[in-house]
């Protein structure tokens, strides 16, 4: 896509409306909406904003940043034709006042590590798998946690009461350029999972911040609210963001595969794996950045608690999918959906890669149920948990220099900050629980 195919297209469909879109650093989208008279100005690079006011970017004295449009995102929105009237989207990477790359950006900082890896000798493809609730809103509007949906894994109508939501999300995301592999109903009632084709890693945070927005924006339309919280129900399963990465080399191979190796996976994939598992403690508050994520990473509903992998086991922390060749591929399993990708991409690579490049080994695989097992066998095989709770993970993330290396130092310390004051307001609160077991006893 070229400025002047934009320019072609706008004019073609009738587009008055822009906007350039970016993330903070905790993945919140975030919007500036221009004019058609303006159009020129932004795919120039040229509008600016005040990053003081975003979270995790820079201080007052330091405000004006300006937004770099990404012309392969460019995309029109199909839910805002109004009367022939369109709007459209395009995805910016944001720059300081001298036009140099702010190092705060989290599309940025995903570059950067990709660049690291290309020095390495690899690209990088990503295929997430965001799963999520639509749940009733009250008579206010407000959301609720309340579905008439009856359904579970793979079921069909009248039990799936989602299906005509997600029908429109598909040809929704279908009109704005998406490959849709699949979409069924998951596990927990209400839940849902609707799979898109794998990308390049920086195409697939794109597409997953889409993704969101999109899901989010439909379900409003069919009076539901849609949430990528990672446990909004007590006692069902959660929403997960089931990670599937690869390396190739750069003349097109998938540098994971060995048709002669054992389980066929070469040498980098089992140090990528071993990084991945030694450094899992460590981007854990990335890839599960809520106080909530940890109320989905608990044994008996699938999300993974311990640190292991495995060539078909869904109990371990990473998962080698059946599919050998150009397909051979890594599904890590923790991630939840509430998290960055831009963040959670560029840490689980830095993690990789510093297993090749220190050529670290995986722990043997193991094909054992890990609920099953009791913690002597834990203990004996060297396996370990993943953080308890954010506060934990934490804990965990400040103390990894790779992580650091692989958000960048302005990140990383804004990243916990944020993150830690969230932990504190968490910890200090008077919840529900409290209240009902408390009160009256005591």
């Amino acid at each position: 896509m070229t400025r002047d195919d934009i320019l072609q297209i706008i004019a073609e469909k009738n587009i008055n409306f822009f906007r350039l879109q970016f993330v903070d650093i905790f993945g919140f989208m975030k919007n500036i909406a221009i004019p058609l008279s303006q159009i020129e100005k932004a795919l120039d690079g040229k509008i600016m904003f005040d990053g003081s006011s975003i979270e995790g970017f820079v201080r007052v004295n330091e405000s004006d940043m300006y937004l770099k449009p990404d012309y392969d995102t460019f995309t029109i929105l199909p839910w805002r034709d109004q009367k022939g009237t369109n709007a459209a989207r395009i995805i910016c990477d944001v720059h300081n006042a001298d036009e140099t790359p702010f190092i705060g950006c989290p599309r940025q900082n995903l570059k950067r590590m990709l660049a690291e890896a290309k020095n390495m000798g690899f690209t990088m493809n990503v295929g997430s798998e965001c799963e999520f609730f639509l749940f009733k809103r009250d008579e206010k509007g407000q959301p609720t946690t309340i579905t008439d949906d009856v359904a579970g894994y793979f079921d069909t109508d009248p039990g799936d009461s989602g299906t005509n939501c997600r029908r429109k999300i598909i040809q929704t995301l279908e009109a704005m350029g998406f490959e849709i592999e699949a979409s069924h109903h998951e596990v927990a009632e209400g839940q849902h999972e609707i799979n898109f084709k794998y990308a390049d890693a920086l195409t697939a945070a794109d597409n997953t911040v889409t993704f969101k927005w999109v899901v989010r924006t439909i379900a409003a339309e069919f009076g539901l609210h849609a949430t990528f919280m990672p446990k909004p129900v007590f006692g069902i399963s959660g929403s997960g963001m089931h990670t599937n990465q690869s390396l190739f080399t750069l003349d097109g191979k998938n540098a994971f595969f060995d048709e002669k190796a054992k389980y066929q996976l070469r040498d980098t994939a089992i140090r990528y794996i071993a990084g991945i598992c030694k450094h899992a403690k460590g981007f854990c508050a990335v890839t599960n950045p809520l106080v909530n994520s940890y109320k989905r990473l608990v044994a008996g509903f699938e999300a993974p608690v311990y640190i292991a992998w495995s060539t078909s086991n869904r109990s371990v922390l990473v998962r080698i999918p059946a599919p050998r060749g150009m397909s051979t591929r890594t599904e890590v399993r923790n991630p939840d959906p509430a998290c960055n990708p831009y963040l959670a991409f560029a840490a689980m690579l830095g993690a990789g890669l510093d297993g090749i490049a220190n050529n670290l080994e995986a722990p043997a695989p193991t094909n054992a149920d890990l609920y099953e097992m009791s913690v002597r066998e834990m203990e004996e095989a060297g396996i370990e948990s993943l953080p308890a709770d954010l506060h934990e993970a934490l804990e965990n993330l400040k103390a990894s220099a790779v992580m650091k290396k692989s958000l960048g130092p302005h990140i990383f310390n804004k990243y916990v900050e944020g993150k830690e004051r969230e932990w504190d307001a968490y910890r200090t609160a008077i919840t529900d629980w409290e209240i009902r077991n408390y009160l009256y006893n005591y």
